[in-house]
């Protein structure tokens, strides 16, 4: 073994001190194997070193909880014996390496963070986050991540159902894709990775390993150099068909008791997933790197250890069960071996053509691992250093008519048509609302249930004020849930930031986990999986430049009955639009004013968090009474935006009268002004009762009919109007044109 210099400790991404903490930890200097394990188990990706002690913060508790954060996915209860499985998590720096590998591995990987638990999935969404869309490198990026995504999971048979995609020059050097999975099992066949029984056999089973994917969780825990080609081999290769045989080989071994524990293959490979299934077990293990089975030839224990071949898992099995084991495996056409036994050293022992490769002790590569309160500004220094311009004097309203077209044509709320139409939401048959709604909804298999999900994060919120826009970020997912009439029941979450060792990125970090703890906890919406993704920067956009802050979050939402669900498309003519909800015409930071008037100024909206919950169970209340034909709620844009969506899905105009007595038409339509919805009824009377029956406040805004959005502006020159067929030509046309090279 080559003697460890500190540039070789540096190309781990250790600094001096964690080094020192290794020698102390082993009494001795490492060898190369049991470095490379250090290096990955002390990432960010992995141990989370600059996060956890902000990360207890978050509740995570409620009666239907089964299993909150700590396990592969968060597990909650959803009633005659079955459970809700789900989380998201990230794979940005290899998206932006190689964007189709590393979009289709990460649907891969968070497919198997669910299905190790025991459910079958059901549903994927993403969360994608890009730059400018003229920058010289998006239309590839976009195209690979897309392609990735679909590829992966059409493959793999789950439905992509949901999403959300954003546009920002903050992300031109570092792209973000957040993939999310939910799955549905029964409660008592729910299988976690606490490794048990000394003696135990410790079983490889999936795909051979290799060679890509090496050093996968130290790349994802740095920042960018001018170069990301460089990091090509770090960027795992994914291969669904083999996904499929897995997720149906571990179901049908799930279906008996030989099963002690078992751990999904991710960031880290066979290190991570031995590591935490022994440590969480207070347990030891040893493994006999010959028998890990390999698909290149004269690979070391440095390199098995440290791959992130795709498609593997590790099990410990009940003693004299190898052989059932083995024979489901073979027949999915598989590997399987056993590779190790579990022991009562509480060490990690490799060994390797006899010898002793590595022996660490396993509570400093998990539990004991480093924990950083890093130093962080507060939040009044925060926002002097983020320097957000104060909003001042409005600026004019316009054409209504015209601003309404702009918007609905730019980046952030064009048309995702051409994204969501390449991938298969239908497969499965259980797809009750597929892309294109204020959440997906899919039916629970052979029940009149459905779980409602969607994910949300406005991040120039974060940016201007990470508090408001934590609280935001889960509001918004809330506001999702409850717009198709589900009672929102957990959220998971991934925080995607820049370096933890900028104090204003790390008060970025803290005050949006206070905002969103505060949400969850008046929601009552606990959060139970999530992941960190930090150092999102690019030094090749200049200099250190940051993402936007990005907490995006994923809701997961119960409808007792699936054909109940409501859909933002007005359905007739002559029908009431209701909006409920109090506007204050805010538009400090909305795309009203960044779209039309190119300015970022002022605070972003106040979330009322209380009014939130007390709105939400209105409509839900609303929708289970038959009382509402179509319900939206307000979000980018404000209630304009949300009317002409409506319309566009039902392929219906509207008009709406704007009287004199409004000071300014284009902040009351255009303003941002959280916990609203928009709704049509033919019983306008009861909505408004049941409304002031919740203390909210509700107005009729307009009347849906006609083929185009008629805005009657009472002394301010009358009629403006848009029509449908306009509104959808500019809606549809900015991503078909940026793809094909227009732009």
């Amino acid at each position: 073994m080559s003697e460890i210099t500190p540039e070789i400790v540096a190309e781990h991404g250790l600094s001096p001190e964690e080094y020192e903490r290794i020698l102390h930890a082993l009494g001795r200097e490492p060898n190369r194997v049991e470095l490379g394990i250090f290096s990955v188990m002390w990432s960010e990706h992995c141990s989370y070193k600059s996060s956890r002690i902000h990360l207890k913060k978050l509740p995570t508790e409620a009666p239907w909880v089964i299993c909150g954060p700590g396990e592969n996915a968060g597990v909650i209860d959803i009633g005659d014996g079955q459970a809700a499985i789900f989380k998201m998590e990230s794979h940005n720096h290899p998206s932006y390496i190689e964007p189709y590998q590393g979009a289709a591995t990460g649907v891969g990987g968070i497919l198997r963070d669910v299905f190790t638990m025991g459910a079958r999935p059901v549903a994927n969404l993403n969360a994608l986050r890009f730059g400018r869309p003229d920058h010289p490198k998006m239309r590839h990026l976009i195209s690979g991540v897309v392609s990735g995504i679909g590829g992966y999971g059409n493959c793999v048979g789950v439905p992509t159902v949901g999403g959300e995609v954003n546009f920002d020059p903050a992300y031109d050097g570092n792209i973000l894709v957040n993939a999310m999975t939910v799955g549905v099992a029964d409660t008592n066949k729910i299988f976690y990775s606490a490794a048990a029984g000394i003696g135990n056999p410790v079983v490889y089973v999936g795909s051979k390993t290799g060679r890509d994917g090496i050093h996968g969780a130290t790349m994802a825990s740095a920042d960018f150099s001018e170069d990301s080609e460089e990091k090509r081999p770090t960027v795992q290769v994914g291969d669904p068909f083999t996904e499929k045989l897995l997720i149906e080989a571990c179901l049908e071994l799930m279906a008996s008791d030989a099963i002690v524990a078992i751990q999904d293959m991710g960031a880290a490979g066979l290190t991570s997933s031995s590591v935490e299934m022994a440590s969480k077990g207070g347990v030891g293990i040893r493994l006999d790197m010959n028998a890990v089975p390999q698909r290149e030839t004269g690979m070391t224990p440095y390199e098995m250890m440290l791959s992130e071949s795709q498609e593997r898992m590790l099990m410990v099995l009940k003693p004299g069960r190898e052989a059932e084991a083995e024979a489901i495996f073979r027949k999915w056409e598989l590997d399987f071996a056993v590779i190790g036994t579990v022991t009562d050293t509480g060490r990690m022992e490799l060994l390797w053509n006899g010898a002793t490769v590595a022996d660490i002790p396993l509570g400093p590569l998990a539990d004991e691992a480093p924990l950083y309160d890093r130093p962080h500004l507060s939040q009044d220094e925060y926002k002097d250093w983020a320097k957000v311009a104060p909003l001042g004097e409005l600026p004019p309203s316009g054409n209504i008519a015209n601003d309404l077209l702009k918007l609905m044509g730019s980046p952030d709320l064009a048309s995702r048509r051409w994204i969501w139409e390449q991938y298969d939401s239908q497969v499965g048959a259980d797809t009750v609302q597929r892309p294109g709604g204020d959440a997906a909804v899919v039916r629970v298999h052979g029940t009149a249930k459905a779980l409602a999900m969607s994910t949300d994060c406005t991040p120039r919120y974060c940016y201007a004020d990470p508090v408001e826009g934590g609280r935001q970020a889960v509001a918004e997912t809330y506001r999702n849930l409850c717009a198709v009439g589900a009672r929102p029941l957990a959220v998971t979450n991934c925080l995607n930031f820049g370096n933890p060792q900028r104090p204003e990125i790390m008060a970025q970090i803290t005050g949006c986990l206070d905002g969103m703890g505060e949400a969850c906890r008046a929601l009552d919406y606990p959060i139970v999986s999530g992941n960190v993704s930090l150092y999102n920067e690019s030094k090749a956009t200049g200099g250190g430049s940051a993402i936007l802050p990005t907490p995006a979050i994923g809701g997961v939402g119960l409808m007792d009955d699936w054909s109940k669900s409501a859909t933002i498309a007005f359905k007739a003519a002559g029908e009431q639009i209701i909006l409920i909800g109090h506007s204050d015409s805010h538009v400090g930071q909305s795309l009203w004013l960044r779209e039309v008037h190119g300015r970022r100024d002022g605070p972003p909206p106040p979330v009322d968090l209380a009014a939130e919950r007390r709105a939400g169970e209105l409509v839900r209340q609303l929708i289970a009474g038959g009382h509402v034909t179509a319900v939206h709620d307000c979000a980018d844009g404000g209630a304009a935006v949300a009317v002409a969506e409506m319309a566009l899905a039902g392929d219906i105009g509207m008009t709406m009268t704007v009287v004199e007595q409004i000071p300014h038409p284009a902040a009351i339509l255009f303003g941002e002004d959280q916990g609203r919805y928009v709704v049509t009824t033919r019983d306008g009377d009861a909505v408004r009762a049941a409304a002031n029956a919740a203390q909210l406040f509700a107005v009729r805004i307009g009347t849906t009919g006609g083929d185009a959005l008629v805005f009657d502006l009472v002394g301010r020159g009358g009629e403006q109007r848009v029509s449908l067929a306009e509104l959808r030509s500019a809606h549809e046309g900015f991503l078909r044109a940026l793809m094909r090279g227009e732009l």
